[in-house]
């Protein structure tokens, strides 16, 4: 018994219009005519027209599928990349799930970075933004670190920071840099790669700067650009007095070690017949 065109597709659960197309590649054979000028098929053509389905339907491309049908050389390698494919593609569902999850579920943002929650979903629309442009030049690293920070209470300083107006005075201004001063340093003491820019950066420097720039340009008001500039004012001086203090340190070092080494030659202990073993006088 043989089967038309359609019939064959349809046994194979498959279309017409496929059948056709594995013919055009030479997948599938073609088959006996009738004397009116059907197509006749047979079990051997069901067969082969349902591997090439369940190939296919594994994922494996259908310029791949003559190798791994023909078990030749070829065949474990193709199923293994194919293999490494679907493993990808899993990971990234599950990440994608976890993201919806977290939407679904915690409240967070769409708009935020992956994996940020629902603990920055409170923030102002403005840091929310700052962090997606922060997310283009930084580093999973980076990004994990700040991500961290914003999973903490928040404590009032922060809270303040977020909420100045812009008409805030100076001397809040320089208040709330001086809170935030002691909270940085301990950041970067915890976190030392933050202080480098590069670092930091998974795009070039220059890119980086412009991106870190015009965000924090756009996104925070003018008193809170304020509070920073007097942030950065005072961690530069924090650095500048810890180098001054190495470098009186490094002084005395070298004035106790000379004063040493006066004491040693006039005791008489750095002859060189007595530092410098088999010497001669």
């Amino acid at each position: 018994m043989t089967w038309s065109t359609r019939q064959v597709a349809e046994l194979a659960g498959t279309t017409l219009k496929t059948v056709r197309h594995y013919h055009r590649l030479g997948l599938l054979e073609e088959p006996e005519r009738s004397p009116s000028g059907y197509k006749r098929y047979d079990v051997r053509h069901l067969v082969r027209l349902m591997g090439v389905r369940r190939l296919t339907d594994l994922g494996v491309p259908l310029s791949d599928i003559p190798s791994v049908a023909a078990a030749d050389e070829r065949s474990t390698e193709i199923l293994r990349a194919l293999d490494d494919e679907l493993a990808a593609n899993i990971e990234r569902q599950q990440r994608m799930r976890r993201q919806l999850a977290a939407v679904l579920e915690d409240g967070a943002s769409l708009d935020l970075p992956a994996d940020f929650g629902a603990a920055a979903a409170s923030l102002p629309r403005a840091q929310q933004d700052l962090l997606v442009a922060y997310s283009s030049v930084f580093t999973p690293t980076a990004m994990s670190v700040i991500r961290d920070q914003y999973a903490r209470p928040r404590d009032g300083i922060a809270e303040e920071f977020e909420q100045l107006p812009a008409d805030a005075p100076e001397d809040e201004r320089r208040r709330l840099a001086g809170h935030l001063a002691a909270e940085v340093r301990a950041q970067r003491a915890d976190h030392s790669f933050i202080t480098d820019l590069d670092a930091a950066s998974r795009r070039n420097g220059a890119l980086t700067r412009s991106v870190v720039t015009q965000a924090l340009v756009e996104f925070y008001n003018g008193a809170q650009l304020g509070v920073l500039r007097h942030l950065h004012a005072l961690l530069e001086q924090s650095e500048a007095d810890q180098a001054d203090q190495a470098d009186q340190a490094s002084v005395a070092d070298l004035a106790v070690e000379g004063d040493e080494r006066g004491e040693l030659y006039r005791s008489g202990d750095a002859h060189p017949q007595r530092v410098t073993p088999g010497a001669t006088g």
